[in-house]
């Protein structure tokens, strides 16, 4: 499943894709060049400005690379990252215990805005919410509890995720989860903010413009220039073939 058959199918607003395993190469695939929520950090800054910056640029390439060949190159999973995978597991349990059951949905997208942006929530509640699960070491759990909870604020670091997941699914609430194993659990629910989300799309479709337009340049230079066509031999592959 590639870009373009993502933002061509079906009319514009919600798609959600429930057959979709996160993290399996069907959901690698569904991604594949798209903007999504996890990343929008990275095109838009703190003070939600237009970012212009190394890790913009970087993502940019990274994008069209996508787009181009139709593949995701695979990326390290860290121990934080394996343990979070559990944790937020136990995270949305919990949650279903105190608060509402928990449905899995593998990818959302939504492509009302003439391009495409993507959502991985961590599952849907009823017809209205989502949940958002992140696992955290202890002592940013107990600024969490210390700083947000109290106030009911979801951390910073976290908003841009947040309002974009809220802006893809185009549903009324979030409940941000922030789970570290031996503290109390929190739940802080987030609404939809206009002007951050105003941000987002301003930010999302310079972005889509810069990746047109260099597209375009990649794509002269293909016509012009003499370069010569290579075959990718996947990880598996290079193993292998250096054992045998």
């Amino acid at each position: 499943m590639k870009h373009e058959i993502l933002k061509a199918a079906g009319p514009p607003g919600p798609r959600y894709h429930e057959d979709l395993q996160q993290g399996s190469d069907e959901w690698l695939a569904a991604r594949c060049g798209l903007l999504t929520a996890s990343e929008m950090k990275l095109i838009i800054t703190p003070t939600l400005k237009i970012a212009s910056n190394d890790k913009e640029r970087a993502h940019l390439f990274e994008l069209l690379a996508q787009r181009i060949t139709g593949y995701v190159e695979p990326h390290y999973f860290s121990d934080d990252m394996l343990r979070g995978q559990e944790d937020e597991i136990e995270a949305c349990i919990l949650y279903g215990k105190h608060y509402a059951p928990v449905d899995n949905v593998g990818f959302i997208t939504n492509d009302r805005w003439g391009f495409t942006i993507g959502y991985s929530p961590d599952g849907l509640v009823g017809r209205h919410g989502l949940v958002e699960c992140k696992s955290r070491r202890q002592k940013y759990q107990v600024q969490t509890i210390l700083d947000n909870v109290a106030f009911d604020i979801a951390p910073d670091d976290y908003m841009l995720q947040l309002q974009t997941g809220l802006l893809v699914s185009e549903r009324q609430w979030i409940d941000f989860i922030s789970y570290s194993g031996g503290l109390p659990m929190c739940v802080i629910r987030v609404h939809p903010d206009p002007v951050m989300q105003d941000a987002i799309l301003n930010a999302a479709a310079a972005f889509e413009k810069r990746i047109a337009e260099k597209r375009a340049e990649y794509d002269r230079i293909l016509s012009t220039k003499k370069l010569i066509p290579t075959a990718r031999r996947v990880e598996q592959e290079m193993y292998f073939g250096e054992a045998a």
